[in-house]
C-alpha cells in the first residue's frame, strides 16, 4: 500500500517499532509530531514531501494533525508508489474517519496491542503467565523493576489518558465523567453490558452510555465482544460483553497490586477469563469471535469461527478445572469442530469427548499452525 498506519494505545510500542523498522532502511524521514520543531517542518505539507520525494516519511502522533491527510493523498496519488508513508497514532474516531474518508483505497491499518503473552520470555520460576497477568502487557508496567512501579505506572496512564489523550483525540468529555465510567466498566468485567442500567447509576441515557463505550472500544481500552448470532430454537442473549482490554490496567482500576489481592478478589475468574480472551483475539484476528449464551444461563465464553469451522473455547481459572452438563449441551447445540478448556496449567492434555485442557499459549501455537 503507499501508507500504512500502526494504531495502537499509547505507550504500547508503537514508536519503538517503527524506529527499528526504519533502521533496516535506506531513504527514511521520521517526524514526532508532539515535537514543536518537526510540527514546525509541516507549515507548508505540500512544499515538505514534495522535497522529500522518494523516501519512506514516518509521520508519529499523526492524530495531532488530521488535517493532513487531504494532502497526502494528493501526494500518493502523484507518486503511484507503495511505500510512501508509515504513520503512527493513537485510533480514535475522529483518525480512523479521515484516514478511511482521505486515503480509501491507499491504506492499510495495522493494530498493534501492548506485549501478549507468546512474547513474554519464559521465567526460571515459570511464573511468567501470572506477572504478566497481574501487570499487563504495556511494556513499561510489564518490564518494571517491580510490582510498585508497575502500578505506578498504570496510575499514571489512566491519569494521562484521560486528561490528555483524550483532549487529543477531539474528545470533549468531563474528565470526572469518563472516570467513574471507566471504573463501573472494571467492576463490570466480563458481565453483559446493561448500558440502561449502567446509564442509570451514572445519571446518564442508555445512547450516552453506548457512545463511551464506542470511544473507549476505538481507543483500544475495551474490548467488546458481541454475542453468536445463530438461528437456535433457544432464546440467546444479545447483548454484548464488555472486557478491559489489558488485565494490568484493570487491576490498577480495582485496586489490585499483587498476585495474593487478585486471588482473593472477586474478579479473579473474569480477569482470567479477559486475560484469555485478549490474547487470543490479538493473536488470531483473522476469526471470527463471539460468545454464547442462552436465556437459560447455558454458555460458552468464546466462540471462534473461520471458513466453515466453529471452536469453542471455555476458560477455568482452576488448575484443576471440570465442566457441567450445560458445557457438553451447547456443544452439541453449536455443532463444534473443535473444543479447550484454557486454565492456568503447565502443559495441554486431553480431558474427554475431544476436549483438551491447556494454557493460553498451547491454544493459540496449536490455532496458528
Amino acid at each position: 500500500m503507499p501508507a500504512v498506519s500502526i494504531l495502537g494505545p499509547r505507550q504500547c510500542g508503537k514508536s519503538t517499532l517503527a524506529r527499528e523498522i526504519l533502521k533496516s532502511m535506506t531513504n527514511t524521514v521520521y517526524l514526532d509530531l508532539e515535537r514543536p520543531s518537526d510540527v514546525n517542518k509541516l507549515r507548508d505539507p505540500e512544499a515538505f514531501f514534495t522535497l522529500n520525494r522518494g523516501k519512506l516519511i514516518c509521520l508519529d502522533e499523526i492524530q495531532r494533525v488530521p488535517e493532513i491527510f487531504p494532502v497526502m493523498r494528493s501526494i500518493i496519488d502523484a507518486e503511484g508508489t507503495n511505500g510512501q508513508f508509515l504513520i503512527l497514532g493513537a485510533a480514535s474516531p475522529l483518525l480512523l474517519r479521515q484516514s478511511s474518508e482521505s486515503l480509501a483505497g491507499r491504506i492499510s491499518h495495522i493494530d498493534l496491542s501492548p506485549f501478549h503473552l507468546t512474547e513474554i520470555p519464559e521465567d526460571k520460576d515459570g511464573l511468567h503467565m501470572r506477572r504478566h497477568w497481574l501487570k499487563g502487557g504495556f511494556p513499561r508496567s510489564y518490564l518494571a523493576e517491580d510490582d510498585t512501579q508497575s502500578v505506578e505506572w498504570r496510575q499514571d496512564f489512566i491519569r494521562t489518558f484521560l486528561e490528555r489523550d483524550l483532549v487529543q483525540m477531539g474528545v470533549s468529555i468531563q474528565t470526572r465523567r469518563l472516570e467513574r465510567f471507566w471504573q463501573m466498566c472494571a467492576h463490570l468485567h466480563g458481565q453483559l453490558l446493561n448500558s440502561s442500567k449502567l446509564g442509570e447509576s451514572l445519571g446518564l441515557s442508555h445512547h450516552t452510555i453506548r457512545s463511551y463505550v464506542d470511544l473507549l472500544d476505538h481507543a483500544f481500552i475495551l474490548r467488546v465482544l458481541a454475542p453468536l448470532e445463530a438461528n437456535f430454537k433457544k432464546r440467546l442473549v444479545k447483548s454484548p460483553r464488555v472486557y478491559i482490554r489489558d488485565t494490568g490496567l484493570l487491576h490498577a482500576l480495582l485496586g489490585i497490586d499483587s498476585q495474593n489481592e487478585l486471588l482473593g478478589h472477586p474478579v479473579y475468574g473474569a480477569s482470567w477469563e479477559g486475560y484469555v480472551i485478549e490474547n487470543i483475539l490479538s493473536l488470531l484476528p483473522h476469526w471470527k469471535p463471539s460468545f454464547y449464551r442462552t436465556a437459560s444461563g447455558t454458555e460458552i465464553d468464546l466462540i471462534l469461527e473461520k471458513a466453515g469451522q466453529r471452536i469453542a473455547v471455555e476458560c477455568k481459572v482452576s488448575t484443576s478445572p471440570h465442566v457441567g452438563k450445560g458445557f457438553w449441551n451447547a456443544l452439541a447445540d453449536l455443532g463444534i469442530t473443535g473444543a479447550w478448556i484454557i486454565s492456568p496449567v503447565n502443559e495441554a492434555y486431553p480431558y474427554e469427548r475431544g476436549v483438551t485442557i491447556g494454557p493460553p499459549d498451547a491454544f493459540i501455537d496449536r490455532m496458528i499452525v
